[in-house]
C-alpha cells in the first residue's frame, strides 16, 4: 500500500502470480489432511468395530458354555431331588440356543473358518441337549439305577470336554483374527501418521513462504500507514476544531435567540402593551362621553374596543410564545405548570405536570432549555400523537434535573430522530448536548405512546457558579398582593385589566431585584401537581 500523484499508476487488481499459486497450495494441503483425517477416523471406527465384534462373539460362545453347563448341572439336581424345579435351566437351553446360534451366524458371516467351527459347535450342543433329554426319559422310566449306569461310561464327560474345547478353539480363533485385523490397521495408521507428518512438513513450508512475504508487505505498509496516521490526526484536528466552533457558534446562536426573543417579549408587553392599554382607556372615556349625544358612535367604538381587546389577548400569546413572563417572574415550575394548564385547554388532551425537587433554582440556561424541551414535546403530541393523555414529570436526582414527557398516543418511529427533517427533535437534542445533558426518545410501556427523556446536569459545562441565576426568578411574596387589587369588582374594562396586568409585572420585576433570596420558602414544598383542565370541561387535580 503506498500513495502515488503518477497518472500512469494502474493500481493492481489481482494478488500476483506467486502469492495465488501459494494459495493454491496451502488450499490443496488443508483437503489433503482433511481427506487423511476422515480416512483415518473411518479405519478407527472399523477397528473399533470389529473389537467390539469380537467381544460379542466371545461373550456369545461363553453363554452357550454356560448354558450347555447349567442344563447339566440342573439335572444332576433334579435326579437327585426329584424336583422339577431344576429342570428350569435345561428349558431355559432350549429356548435360546437356536437364537445364540443364528447370531453368532451374523457375527462370523465375514469368516467361513469360524462358521465352520460354529456348525460343529451346534451339533455337539445340540446332540448333548439330546442326550439329556433322554437320560431325563430313562430316569422317568427306570429310576436313578440306570442313570447311574449310563454315567458310569464317562460319555457325558466326553460330550461336555468336546463341547468346551470346541468355544476354547473359536475363542482363540477370534483373539487370532482381531489380533491380525489391529496389525493391519497399525500398518494402515502408520502410513497415514507418516503421510499427516509430510503434509505438516509442506505446511510448515508454505508458512515460512507466508511469513516472508507477510514482513515484505509489512515493510511496504509502515510507510503508508504512517502517512495515514499523519492524514488522520490532521483532519481529527481540523475535525475537532470545526466541531468545537460549531458547539460554540450553536450555543451562541441558541443564546442570541433567547435574549432577541426575551428582548422582543420585554417590548412587546411593555411599550406596546402600555399603547393598547392607553388607547382602551381613551376609547372608554369618549365612549362615555357620547353615549347618550351620539349611540350609533359609542356603539362603533364599542365595536373598536373589542377588537382592541382581541389585539390584547394576541399580543399576549405572542408575548408568552415568545418568552414566558412566569419563567422569569416566578421560576421553571410555574411557567411548566402554566403551559400545561394552557396546552389541556387549547387541545383538549389530559395533561398533568407533575414537578418534585427544588427546580426553581435551576439556572437560566437549563430553565429555558427544559422549557422549550417540553413545549416541542408537548406541540409534537398535539400534531402527530393522537393522544388523549399526558405526564410531563420533571425532578432534580442529584447533580441533574430529569425531564419525562409520556403520552399514550400512537408511538414514533424508532429512526425518528435519524430522519434528516426531524427539526423539533434534533433541536431538543442540541440543546440538551450543548448543556451536557442528554436526550432519548422511546416508545412508550409496553410500546404505547411515546416517552421523551431529557437529562440536564445542575451545571453546564463552562459554568462556575450553578447558583448564579438560582435567585433570577425569585419573587417577595408580598408583591402577590397587588393581584387582588387588579381587578377588585370582577367586572373592570379591559383595558384596566392589561392596565393593571402592565403594572404587576413591572413591580414583579422590582421585586425580584430587591428580594432575590424569597424563593427559599417554597422549598416546603417538594410536590406540586398542576390542575388538568380536560375536553369535558372540568378541572381535574
Amino acid at each position: 500500500m503506498f500513495f502515488t500523484t503518477d497518472p500512469r499508476f494502474r493500481p493492481v487488481r489481482s494478488l500476483p502470480l506467486y502469492q495465488t499459486l501459494l494459495c493454491v497450495v496451502c488450499v490443496l494441503i488443508l483437503v489433503l489432511n482433511g481427506v487423511s483425517l476422515v480416512r483415518n477416523l473411518d479405519g478407527l471406527k472399523t477397528a473399533n468395530a470389529r473389537q467390539a465384534q469380537a467381544d460379542r462373539v466371545t461373550a456369545k460362545l461363553q453363554y452357550l458354555n454356560l448354558l450347555v453347563t447349567d442344563a447339566e448341572s440342573g439335572l444332576r439336581g433334579y435326579y437327585l431331588s426329584g424336583s422339577d424345579t431344576y429342570l428350569g435351566p435345561l428349558r431355559t437351553a432350549e429356548r435360546e440356543l437356536d437364537g445364540q446360534f443364528n447370531t453368532l451366524k451374523t457375527l462370523l458371516a465375514d469368516n467361513p473358518s469360524q462358521l465352520k467351527n460354529l456348525t460343529q459347535l451346534q451339533n455337539l450342543v445340540v446332540r448333548r441337549i439330546n442326550l439329556m433329554n433322554q437320560g431325563l426319559e430313562v430316569y422317568r422310566h427306570g429310576g436313578l439305577s440306570d442313570i447311574v449306569a449310563i454315567a458310569q461310561t464317562q460319555e457325558d464327560k466326553t460330550h461336555m470336554d468336546e463341547i468346551r474345547l470346541q468355544v476354547v478353539i473359536m475363542t482363540g480363533e477370534q483373539n487370532e483374527t482381531l489380533a491380525a485385523r489391529s496389525a493391519v490397521f497399525y500398518d494402515r495408521y502408520r502410513l497415514a501418521a507418516l503421510r499427516g507428518l509430510g503434509i505438516n512438513v509442506a505446511a510448515l513450508v508454505t508458512l515460512v513462504l507466508f511469513y516472508n512475504l507477510i514482513r515484505r508487505s509489512f515493510r511496504a505498509r509502515l510507510n503508508a500507514e504512517r502517512a495515514l496516521q499523519q492524514t488522520n490526526d490532521h483532519l481529527e484536528s481540523l475535525v475537532a476544531e470545526r466541531t468545537e466552533q460549531l458547539s460554540v457558534l450553536s450555543r451562541h446562536l441558541i443564546r442570541v435567540s433567547e435574549e432577541e426573543k426575551a428582548k422582543l417579549a420585554r417590548e412587546l408587553h411593555d411599550e406596546m402593551g402600555a399603547n393598547l392599554t392607553a388607547i382602551g382607556m381613551h376609547l372608554a372615556s369618549v365612549t362615555d362621553q357620547i353615549r347618550t349625544a351620539h349611540p350609533d358612535h359609542a356603539e362603533t367604538l364599542g365595536r373598536a374596543r373589542a377588537v382592541l381587546v382581541e389585539t390584547v389577548e394576541l399580543k399576549r400569546r405572542i408575548v408568552e410564545d415568545l418568552r414566558p413572563s412566569l419563567l422569569d417572574n416566578l421560576g421553571l415550575s410555574a411557567a411548566l405548570q402554566s403551559y400545561c394548564e394552557d396546552f389541556g385547554r387549547t387541545t383538549g388532551v389530559d395533561c398533568e405536570a407533575l414537578i418534585e425537587g427544588d427546580i426553581d433554582c435551576a439556572g437560566s440556561a437549563q430553565s429555558i432549555a427544559l422549557f422549550r424541551i417540553a413545549q416541542e414535546s408537548l406541540n409534537n403530541v398535539a400534531k402527530y400523537a393522537q393522544a388523549r393523555h399526558v405526564v410531563v414529570h420533571l425532578a432534580r436526582e442529584g447533580e441533574a434535573y430529569t425531564l419525562e414527557i409520556s403520552d399514550d398516543g400512537v408511538g414514533i418511529p424508532p429512526d425518528a430522530m435519524r430522519r434528516p427533517k426531524s427539526h423539533g427533535l434534533l433541536g431538543m437534542r442540541e440543546r440538551a448536548l450543548l448543556l451536557g445533558g442528554t436526550l432519548r426518545v422511546d416508545r412508550g410501556v409496553n410500546g404505547i405512546g411515546t416517552t421523551v427523556h431529557a437529562i440536564v446536569p445542575v451545571t453546564a459545562p463552562g459554568e462556575t457558579d450553578a447558583g448564579g441565576t438560582a435567585s433570577a426568578g425569585a419573587l417577595d411574596i408580598a408583591a402577590l398582593a397587588v393581584a387582588p387589587a387588579a381587578d377588585p369588582a370582577g367586572d373592570a374594562p379591559p383595558e384596566a385589566a392589561e392596565l393593571a396586568e402592565h403594572q404587576l409585572h413591572n413591580h414583579l420585576r422590582a421585586a425580584q431585584a430587591q428580594s432575590p433570596l424569597a424563593t427559599a420558602g417554597r422549598d416546603a414544598v417538594p410536590l406540586m401537581r398542576a390542575t388538568r383542565p380536560s375536553a369535558d370541561g372540568h378541572t381535574r387535580f
